[in-house]
């Protein structure tokens, strides 16, 4: 299905992001229980835990990095014809979410538990990385990627719910030492899965191939040999450092990193906060954090805020309300009351107003990245990106949970145990507010500089097209100028030299 004569309407956009109930469901429920699941009932250490998280992650960050190059290239493949270069990995890969529930099965290896989870994350990559490059291949319009990105993130805050709402209310149900309420949830979870994912691939569409795909189509290329292909290889690891060149993209990547990791610290210490720090239930805990139902209407409000006040306004609002909440929290553990309950209460529900907004924006910002690349390099590169993307968020929380599960059990943590030494109770407190509130930090300070909105954007887009058209003056006017060397961090007089060479006229966008 091509982007000719379609409209991105509610049930589309709904339809597209359905796929990111799996995206912010599955990977929240195992932010914050899998460790403790593996401690508590399987018999794990913490490092054991934490081992299965990173290491899996790093195998599947550099797949991830091979996705997004591959889903580019797929539309030469019979299946890429047939099925879309993107499409057909979320067609192939929604039976395939049944491999979720494995996670939780009790009493199996060390070594059964890796490979499950390298296979589920393997899986994940699969669908995610083709899927998150839709709303650039549907559309160009600011608005209508808004609205689809909205509609994601909206159902993304969806799964986010039932991903912390369903396991508590199963643990409450068959009580604290009961494991089975785990496996039950991974069931529900990996059915509601390969739904969604089904969903996604039944209602998008792809934009048309170019002339210059066509053309590659047409042409029959010699069997490469050994060499070639390790010089292809290495050409495509160029070609994801290029990336970096874009400005815009580079802030992007550091804003994401560094506030996803703070998020991802925080749910993953979160339940062992609760239980060991505050000494309340895991249920309680569950129940706090299922607090994200607020995340249906902000993301709602958070799609009309970012078109009237851009990305960066969005940022500072998340980043200052959790910040504000990680403080509530310090003063909950340091004076604790008869009140605590009430006031995590409140807490929780405004940290997650935060968290939403902080999920929200850098998946609406990222499909206009590409728009910013086409002027530097005359390619549209969405799966390049995407894939630089799911590396660098998957490398980094490989790193974080591996030094959340050093550190615990460096801080003493008893596996099993329903008590923890002094030691390891400060260990987690410390965790959560130092390692939170430090990256919250650093992310806010890249914010307060990102300067790409719907305005800019604009701005940009159509100097692109001017750029297009043969024959097009050099001048621009100066803000027009401010804005492409700001997005691009290049030039203008360089990057206008480089795209009107002879020969490099493109089509203008339509």
């Amino acid at each position: 299905m091509s982007q000719k004569n379609r409209k991105i309407t509610i049930p589309v956009s709904l339809g597209y992001g359905v796929t990111d109930i799996m995206g912010g469901g599955a990977f929240t429920v195992i932010g914050a229980w899998l460790l403790f699941f593996y401690t508590t009932w399987v018999g794990l250490t913490p490092m054991q835990a934490a081992s299965i998280v990173a290491i899996a992650r790093i195998v599947d960050a550099v797949v991830s990095l091979f996705m997004g190059s591959i889903t580019d290239h797929f539309y030469k493949t019979y299946f890429g014809k047939k099925f879309g270069r993107r499409r057909f990995f979320l067609l192939a890969g929604a039976p395939l979410m049944l491999v979720y529930a494995l996670l939780w099965v009790n009493g199996m290896s060390y070594g059964f538990y890796l490979t499950v989870y390298l296979a589920f994350e393997i899986i994940a990559a699969m669908v995610l990385i083709p899927w998150e490059t839709l709303p650039s291949e549907m559309t160009r319009d600011f608005n209508s990627r808004t609205k689809l990105s909205t509609c994601r993130m909206f159902l993304s805050a969806s799964g986010t719910f039932l991903a912390t709402f369903i396991p508590g209310l199963l643990i409450h149900h068959f009580g604290e030492d009961n494991p089975h309420a785990y496996l039950i949830n991974g069931i529900v979870f990996a059915v509601l899965f390969m739904v969604c994912v089904f969903i996604s691939w039944k209602v998008t569409w792809e934009r048309e191939l170019t002339p210059e795909m066509l053309a590659e189509l047409e042409r029959v290329a010699p069997q490469a040999t050994v060499v070639e292909r390790l010089v292809s290889v290495l050409a495509l690891f160029k070609e994801y450092a290029s990336t970096l060149r874009v400005r815009a993209f580079r802030k992007h990547l550091a804003i994401y990193l560094l506030s996803f990791t703070a998020k991802d610290i925080y749910n993953t210490v979160f339940v062992f906060f609760c239980v060991y720090c505050l000494n309340i239930s895991a249920a309680l805990a569950g129940t706090l954090l299922s607090m994200s139902i607020v995340g249906l209407p902000v993301t709602l409000l958070a799609g009309v805020a970012i078109i009237r006040y851009g990305p960066a306004r969005l940022y500072t609002f998340a980043y200052s309300l959790m910040l504000l909440c990680l403080v509530g929290l310090l003063m909950v553990y340091q004076f604790p009351g008869d009140y605590n309950v009430a006031l995590l209460v409140v807490l929780a529900v405004l940290y997650q107003v935060g968290r939403c907004v902080l999920e929200f924006t850098p998946w609406n910002v990222f499909p206009f990245i590409p728009d910013i690349d086409e002027l530097i390099t005359r390619q549209r590169r969405e799966g390049l990106f995407a894939a630089v993307m799911t590396f660098s968020r998957k490398t980094t929380i490989a790193v974080a949970t591996f030094m959340v599960g050093m550190l615990l059990q460096a801080g003493g943590f008893i596996k099993g145990s329903q008590t923890q030494p002094e030691s390891a109770v400060q260990t987690i407190a410390v965790m959560l507010f130092a390692g939170t509130a430090g990256l919250l930090l650093l992310a806010l300070w890249q914010a307060l500089s990102f300067h790409l909105n719907k305005q800019t954007h604009k701005i940009f887009v159509d100097e692109v097209d001017r750029l297009k058209i043969s024959g097009a003056e050099r001048h621009a006017a100066p803000e027009i100028r401010k804005v492409v060397e700001d997005l691009t961090g290049h030039s203008y007089d360089k990057l206008y030299a480089e795209f009107t060479q002879p020969g490099q006229h493109l089509t203008p966008h339509k």
